[in-house]
Formats: C-alpha cells, structure tokens, sequence
C-alpha cells in the first residue's frame, strides 16, 4: 500500500475527500462457551456469491448470502475495484473464504459447527454508510437469529 505521499496530487485529494467514519466504541460480545463448542459464520469483504447470484456492481453496499456447504466452484467473484488482485482468490478460493479450512476446523473438533448460511459485501466501498446503516446490521440481525456465537472476518 503506498503512503500518501508517494501518491499523485489527484489521486491523493480523491483519497483525502472520501468518508472516513470516526469509532468511538466497538459492538462486542464476551463468547458464551468455548470455541469447539460454538456456531461460527463468516462474513467477508471478498464481493464473492454464487454463480447463479446478481453480481456486485460499483457502489453496490447490498450482500449475498451463500450456505456453508456450497462447493468451492459454486462461489465466483465479481468484486469491482480497477486495484483489486484477484490473483490469489484465483489461485485458491480459502484466501478470502476459508471453506475447506473452516470444515476442517469442525471435523478436527475446534470449532462447534459452522452456521447455515455465511455473507459477503463487496469491500472497495468510497462511503459505506449504507452498509454501516442498514445491510450490516440486517446481516448482524440474521446471524443472531441463526444462533451464531463467533463470526470470521475476511476482508479482500
């Protein structure tokens, strides 16, 4: 990542004037039980859904929703940023959406179980507010309702 100074005028007043939100406090929670003995989500920053899925488009601050048991070649991403490498993801998926090692994690006794369903924005965002609004707390609202104890954050 370059320091702003390394950066051309334009390009370093556009960063300057974009939203950065000031946080105060974090929501938090103290964990009820063990890890082995919790229901874990992810929630990722990755732009990925499943084929099938409307991609994410420029701006977009909605979410998908993909279950915990999708096959790696069900998930694609359609993440819009001119900067955005997806070299890796390419590579392999588990960079920014763990699958296999949070089934591991299950079968091998150190996580409880993985919830039904995990979720996925789209990172890259100029002004989030919506997302900080609205979707992010509807996604917090389903993952409380499904019971989830611990939830992963994977950025992109």
């Amino acid at each position: 990542m370059p320091r702003l100074e390394e950066l051309s005028e334009i390009t370093r007043k556009t960063l300057l004037s974009l939203p950065c939100f000031d946080q105060d406090e974090a929501p938090a929670a103290t964990m009820r039980d063990s890890l082995a003995k919790s229901k874990l989500a992810l929630v990722t920053t990755a732009g990925v859904h499943l084929r099938n899925d409307h991609p994410f488009t420029a701006g977009d601050q909605s979410f998908r929703v993909f279950s915990s048991s999708a096959g790696i070649t069900d998930i694609i991403q359609s993440h819009t940023s001119i900067g955005f490498d997806r070299s890796a993801f390419m590579e392999d998926i588990n960079v920014s959406v763990p699958l296999e090692r949070l089934r591991e994690l299950v079968e091998q006794n150190v996580v409880g179980s993985l919830a039904k369903n995990f979720y996925s924005f789209m990172g890259a965002q100029r002004n989030p507010r919506r997302i900080a609004d609205e979707t992010a707390p509807e996604v917090g609202r389903l993952l409380v309702a499904e019971g989830v104890d611990v939830v992963l954050l994977t950025p992109s």
